[in-house]
């Protein structure tokens, strides 16, 4: 298992870990286009609340402000994804909300 640390600034030891792990599974959206099979693009991922940039590789070509899911992680910063499909909330029609439960 890989840990990626980074230092804490406060100077009150380490403020977190990434592990290969956490990774799998983590959403994230397309920075710039991944243009499929061996060409990478790059997908960023927020983990604890800090953003990380990785190489994403995927079989077909991903969009800019696409969302994608970490499949694999291939070690290096560089990751597998696949297009992960968000629902269209389009709420138009719906009652608006009376704030009470």
């Amino acid at each position: 298992m890989s840990t990626k640390l980074w230092a804490d600034p406060g100077g009150f030891g380490l403020c977190g870990a990434v592990t290969s792990q956490s990774l799998v599974g983590a959403l994230g959206t397309i920075a710039f286009r991944v243009r499929g099979g061996a060409q990478a693009g790059e997908v960023r991922v927020v983990m604890q609340g800090l953003a990380h940039h990785y190489l994403a590789f995927c079989p077909t070509a991903l969009e800019v402000g696409q969302h994608v899911v970490v499949i694999n992680n291939r070690g290096g910063r560089q990751v597998d994804v696949e297009p992960w499909p968000v629902p269209d909330l389009n709420l138009e029609g719906m009652p608006p909300s009376t704030g009470r439960n």
